[in-house]
């Protein structure tokens, strides 16, 4: 039995799509039961890049066949899906599901920077686009597009924000290597705040009273006296006292 054909009745069966580890998982629990049917103990241990190159395959296969459905990754994960001519009727069979209605130019254009840039802070992306972004951030995490993924190691150390697994499944991609090149938005170049001062690398911001205390011109040490007696002589032909 052939891995690509084991792989397709798992999502035909699915209610959800599937990712490589979730089928891995499903390859392995099937060949480790007490009960395992032989035919199931080979595949048990099959490589996350076997079942990669048998989808895909399997997709090539489907796309030849020029069937009214297709085998797609989307945001990481493996779901059979109707081909989109198929839509009117489909919608007949179903309904049409209440959908969020649809990104303002404003909110598509601060996605682009953030997708295309991420990680990047609220400041960078008003630096790109050259306007407040506030509302329209609030917009993009409230739909779940966009989630905060931490701190920039810059003074205040803003929130960092990348784009979401649904910012994926909203516009149809299998992984971020698939958005569309866009090297003029990558160019355009954004100024970092400094990074916060350290006494030492690795060490806590230095509190502001030893800042004032480094800032401040230190004062030479004190130039020893001046004495107007002579030297003293050493005769000739004796060493001087220790």
């Amino acid at each position: 039995m052939e891995l690509k054909f084991i792989l397709e009745a798992l999502l035909f069966s699915a209610q959800k799509p599937m990712s490589v580890k979730e089928l891995r998982d499903v390859l392995a629990n099937a060949g480790t039961v007490d009960d395992a049917d032989e035919a199931a103990k080979p595949f048990k241990k099959t490589k996350d890049d076997d079942i990669t190159a048998a989808l895909e395959e399997l997709a090539r296969e489907h796309a030849a066949a020029a069937r009214s459905y297709r085998l797609a990754c989307v945001a990481g994960a493996w779901q059979f899906v109707t081909q989109p001519e198929f839509s009117p009727w489909l919608k007949a069979l179903v309904g049409v599901k209440a959908r969020p209605s649809r990104l303002s130019q404003a909110a598509l254009e601060t996605l682009a920077i953030i997708a295309y840039r991420q990680p990047v802070t609220r400041a960078e992306v008003e630096q790109v686009r050259g306007v407040n972004v506030d509302g329209t951030m609030q917009t993009l995490l409230e739909r779940g597009l966009v989630e905060q993924s931490g701190r920039a190691e810059v003074v205040g150390r803003p929130a960092l924000y990348n784009t979401t697994p649904m910012f994926l499944e909203y516009f149809g991609l299998r992984g971020l290597e698939d958005l569309p090149a866009a090297d003029e938005l990558r160019r355009i170049p954004v100024e970092r705040p400094p990074a916060p001062v350290t006494a030492d690398a690795g060490l806590a911001t230095v509190p502001p009273e030893q800042l004032q205390l480094n800032e401040t011109v230190a004062v030479p040490p004190a130039a020893a006296p001046v004495s107007n007696a002579p030297p003293e002589t050493t005769p000739a032909g004796e060493a001087p006292l220790a």
